[in-house]
């Protein structure tokens, strides 16, 4: 098998993005990418000001990878279809 590892490159310990703050971290995937997380009514009422939400309702939340909040919706599918006329990439929370 042949190893295509640069033996120049950066050692783990040393890679740039190590060395990032919060801030930079969050702004390298700007408003390109984007990840859905469900969240329950009462967190939304916290969040948003001026709109009132079921606190036992689960909503679903899109926002952006610099965590500006983007879209809330109480259904999976509205969020598709708004997520199809974007242009984000979507990322998975793990």
């Amino acid at each position: 098998m042949m190893d295509r590892r640069n033996p120049e490159s950066v050692t783990p310990d040393e890679h740039p993005l190590k060395a990032l703050t919060r801030a930079e971290f969050a702004a390298l995937g700007g408003s390109a990418v984007a990840y859905v997380k469900p969240v329950s009514g009462l967190m939304l009422s916290g969040m948003i000001q001026d709109t009132e939400f079921d606190a036992n309702g689960e909503y679903q939340l899109v926002m952006s990878a610099d965590g500006t909040p983007l879209m809330v919706s109480d259904s999976a599918d509205a969020v598709n279809d708004w997520l199809g006329d974007q242009s984000l990439g979507l990322a998975t929370l793990h």
